[in-house]
């Protein structure tokens, strides 16, 4: 089997990955704060890693992949007060809607999703073992971890500790002895929620949970660690220190990162009011588009989302389904040589999903013109690169019905297809040309070449 690159934040480099022990693989994602609905920024990481999961998979014979549910937070306390509810009861609510956005999304379940709230005693444990090897301090009820105490703090984004500090999310208060101190546990007031510890009653802090879970859960060092790039300082940093300090080692040997979402070309955030929920795009887009969306740029590029990327995603299945109809009686030969296929290259390559796309618009070419005795091969290629990406596994007429049913497409748009279409093959690109007609069609508009230009009507006309 071929061997599988990917870019380490840690060294700044794309690396061949080997996992620490044989054939088994270890991967953590950090998960979502569950006191509200999930935007699609939250679904990058969750999409990246589901597909770098199905890459794992075929490489070895133990994937391991946790991502946790932060279930504790100032957020989560703040949205149950809102809302004169219980944590409980926002907790519980916002991590269903979670698992079942993403289940929409195509996204299989990881094999672990640990709840930052099971795991207090392991966070308490951690917590002491770092007062006793004198990286953290008791202060006005808190424990803070000492960031001057770990010469390297800092490694993973290169920065120095001045310059971290520098506009940074760095909450400055008295009871610090240094500004990028950070909590490992705060204490909780009688009416909020909270665990008895030696340092009285209180909670974790949120860099806390996802050391103690990594142990708890996976061991002292594992293989991969991800998630977004907004995630490297200061919460990825301080796991590292909080980690390391306590019990040495690595903690994690590949860090990977994906880059932001944008919306409309501006950084996605509420204070913008391009904020976009999961459960909302839903409404109007099937969960194939959004994730198809989502991969159409390489995971550590940073991703336009917009209509237009929606409707481009849309039109570019329904023309793969089209292609799947064409064949839905030819039989699927599913052995597959991956090692062979160039979609699969792209994969292993840093997990380039733009490129191993391109490739299975080049297996529907071939399909497009192949014998009878070829067709099985080439569907069982198309799906078994589908299956990579989380694509592709829906029943082709049923998905095609569905889109028909949606609002049909509008004459302008009609219209300036067929002028794309007309500057194409001026420009002799007729597979493009090919493409425009095949996506038309798709939509239930049939195109007639004549001497006197083209004419164009719906199906039902």
């Amino acid at each position: 089997m071929m061997s599988l690159k990917l870019y380490n934040t840690m060294s700044g480099k794309k690396e061949v990955f080997t996992p620490l022990v044989p054939d088994t693989v270890t991967m953590y994602v950090c998960g979502p704060t569950v006191y509200n609905l999930a935007h699609i920024g939250n679904a990058r990481p969750v999409v990246v890693f589901d597909t770098f999961f199905r890459l794992l998979q075929t490489h070895f014979d133990t994937v391991t992949y946790a991502r946790n549910i932060t279930d504790i937070d100032d957020k989560i306390i703040a949205a149950a007060r809102e809302g004169a509810r219980s944590i409980e009861s926002v907790t519980e609510e916002f991590t269903a809607k979670f698992r079942e956005d993403m289940a929409q999304l195509n996204a299989l379940p990881p094999t672990l999703e640990p709840h930052a709230t099971h795991n207090i005693d392991a966070m308490i444990e951690l917590t002491s073992t770092l007062l006793e090897k004198g990286h953290a301090y008791e202060s006005q009820g808190h424990v803070l971890f000492a960031v001057e105490s770990m010469a390297d703090y800092g490694k993973l984004s290169k920065r120095s500790l001045d310059d971290m500090l520098a506009g940074a999310r760095v909450a400055v208060a008295d009871y610090k002895r240094h500004p990028g101190d950070f909590v490992l546990w705060k204490p909780a007031a009688d009416e909020d929620h909270g665990w008895d510890s030696p340092w009285g009653r209180g909670r974790p802090g949120w860099h806390l949970e996802c050391s103690a879970m990594i142990r708890a859960h996976l061991g002292d060092t594992i293989d991969i660690h991800g998630g977004g790039r907004d995630l490297i300082f200061p919460h990825h940093e301080n796991e590292i220190a909080q980690s390391r300090c306590a019990h040495g080692g690595d903690y994690v040997r590949y860090w990977m990162h994906n880059a932001y979402v944008d919306i409309d070309g501006e950084k996605m955030s509420k204070s913008l009011g391009n904020f976009r929920t999961v459960r909302d795009l839903l409404q109007s887009y099937r969960g194939e588009v959004l994730r198809f969306a989502l991969l159409s740029a390489q995971y550590r590029t940073p991703l336009n989302f917009s209509a237009e990327l929606l409707d481009q995603a849309q039109a570019t299945l329904n023309s793969l389904y089209s292609t799947l109809r064409e064949v839905q009686d030819v039989d699927v030969d599913m052995e597959v040589s991956l090692a062979e296929e160039p979609f699969y290259h792209a994969l292993n390559d840093d997990l380039n999903t733009p490129v191993a796309i391109a490739e299975i618009h080049a297996l529907c070419k071939q399909l497009h013109k192949a014998t009878a005795e070829e067709k099985p091969a080439l569907k069982g290629r198309i799906l078994a690169a589908g299956n990579l990406l989380g694509i592709l596994e829906q029943d082709a007429v049923e998905w095609l019905q569905a889109t028909a049913s949606d609002d049909a497409i509008s004459a302008p748009d009609i219209e300036a297809l067929i002028d794309e279409r007309q500057q194409a093959k001026l420009a002799k690109d007729y597979a493009r040309a090919d493409e425009v007609r095949e996506l038309l069609l798709v939509q239930g508009v049939v195109l007639e070449d004549s001497r006197e230009g083209t004419q164009w009507k719906r199906k039902s006309e």
